[in-house]
């Protein structure tokens, strides 16, 4: 009777670890295949639909797919890339600087477009400059309430009206971008001063990941250290002014220690 009643309880358990052994492969495969075949499948897609634009564009003579019996995905893509590259090469001379100022003057002329222009090529400029600043220091911000923290990035020291106006309430103003989760894309634009922020030695893409992944990707202390906030490779540092923080900026730009 003992033996009889013993055999049915040992089968569930083993059952049982094997089922979970399976789907614990399952989903170790799953994390693994999951980003691979979304990542190829966003780069194909994306081929694709460059090709659909770029290649009715083409010269019949330099397409690839007028005298072969298939079509080469990636024609569209190069075709646009050097396109691109030429015209970067055309306007950099003297003659090709007074189209564009020239084109640009007949597009001063017109309201509306006047103003779309202007705003897409200031964005663009702002983006894809060198120069530019945007970006490029991860922080923290007390936001909503007093108590909750929020990722922000760090843009730029507030310039032009929105300094002249609020340089009375406050010295040392940063603008900064508060993106949502799990778009980072979009977000709010705000306006604080400098002493309200604690520097985080994570790198503007690593803060990314932590927004997009909902606080899920985390990275380690190690992976972050050597921006030179402080010796300790502790993750933040608070500014106790406005002065401190724009030093501490600064420093984290250009990767050095901090002298005390």
């Amino acid at each position: 009777m003992n033996k009889a009643t013993e055999k049915p309880k040992d089968k569930p358990k083993r059952r049982f670890g094997i089922g979970l052994r399976l789907r614990n492969y399952f989903l170790t495969g799953l994390v693994i295949a999951a980003p691979i075949s979304l990542t190829i499948y966003l780069i194909w897609n994306f081929i694709l639909w460059i090709d659909g634009w770029v290649k009715p564009l083409i010269p019949a003579i330099y397409n690839p797919d007028t005298y072969l019996p298939f079509s080469v995905p990636g024609g569209g893509l190069l075709f646009a890339f050097l396109s691109i590259t030429l015209l970067g090469f055309f306007t950099a001379g003297i003659v090709g600087k007074t189209i564009v100022a020239y084109g640009e003057s007949l597009l001063g002329r017109m309201p509306f477009v006047r103003n779309l222009y202007q705003g897409l090529k200031q964005i663009f400029e702002t983006v894809l400059s060198d120069s530019s600043k945007s970006f490029q220091h991860a922080a923290l911000l007390e936001y909503p309430r007093r108590g909750l923290w929020a990722m922000v990035f760090i843009s730029t020291e507030t310039k032009g009206e929105v300094k002249n106006r609020l340089e009375k309430l406050e010295d040392d103003m940063i603008s900064i971008f508060l993106p949502t989760t799990p778009n980072p894309t979009s977000g709010f634009l705000l306006f604080v001063p400098a002493k309200d922020l604690i520097l985080l030695n994570m790198t503007v893409e690593q803060a990314a990941k932590l927004v997009i992944s909902a606080g899920l990707v985390v990275p380690d202390i190690g992976s972050t250290a050597g921006l030179g906030d402080n010796p300790d490779n502790v993750t933040i540092v608070k500014a106790d002014s406005g002065e401190q923080a724009k030093k501490l900026m600064e420093r984290a730009a250009s990767k050095q220690e901090p002298a005390e």
